[in-house]
């Protein structure tokens, strides 16, 4: 049995084309259903719904063979004792630093004040502003990342960024761009050993239809 850890949400529904390309569907749809264990077409495959930041925990520690998740997750994780051996080019984002559209993030940082920077994305955050030299204290947040300036919690935000729209419809603007996020395929180090034939099919595959989706 191969077990694929997804999570619901954009990275599901974007890698669903991929597993089509590899002969493999999925049965049940996440949104309707209750199960967490979803079934395919496939009997030796399934899958596996996790939270997002929880799917290098499932594969690392062997509760799935492989996962899908974003560049972000797995920078903040660590990635350790994963095999990562592709970019799927999918959920295409960014990361930002965004702040109130009437705070001067330009002269706050010339002048070497302290920001307070409220973002989940500790790791990431604390290694730009240690690059840059400017002094941050960060404040761990899981959701609703836009209020923490207009509360006054922080004066900045550093977030994942799309369409920019929420941050617009929030008065916030996007000021510096951190880093481009796609989502990795990942793959357990013991798993790849064991059951190495159709691992590196299923791998294969996604690679084929990753190719030809860029050469469009």
């Amino acid at each position: 049995m191969i077990t694929l850890a997804l999570s619901k949400g954009r990275i599901f529904d974007d890698t669903l084309p991929l597993l089509r390309a590899a002969n493999i569907e999925v049965l049940d749809n996440p949104e309707t259903s209750r199960k967490l264990i979803l079934d395919t077409n496939q009997p030796g495959v399934r899958v596996v719904l996790v939270r997002a930041s929880d799917v290098p925990t499932y594969v690392e520690n062997g509760g799935a063979d492989l996962g899908i998740t974003g560049r972000d997750t797995l920078i903040e994780h660590g990635g350790q004792g994963m095999y990562q051996p592709l970019d799927l080019q999918i959920a295409k984002c960014r990361i930002s630093v965004a702040v109130r559209a009437d705070f001067d993030y330009e002269r706050a940082v010339k002048q070497g004040s302290r920001l307070r920077v409220a973002t989940k994305y500790v790791a990431i955050a604390r290694e730009f502003f240690a690059a840059k030299g400017v002094h941050v204290d960060l404040i761990k947040l899981y959701g609703s990342m836009e209020l923490a300036p207009l509360t006054g919690l922080a004066d900045a935000i550093v977030d994942l960024v799309s369409t920019g729209n929420t941050l617009k419809a929030n008065h916030l603007v996007e000021v510096e761009r951190i880093m481009d996020i796609s989502s990795r395929l990942v793959v357990n180090q013991a798993s790849l050993k064991l059951k190495q034939a159709p691992i590196r099919a299923l791998i294969d595959a996604f690679a084929k239809a990753v190719a030809e989706r860029s050469e469009i």
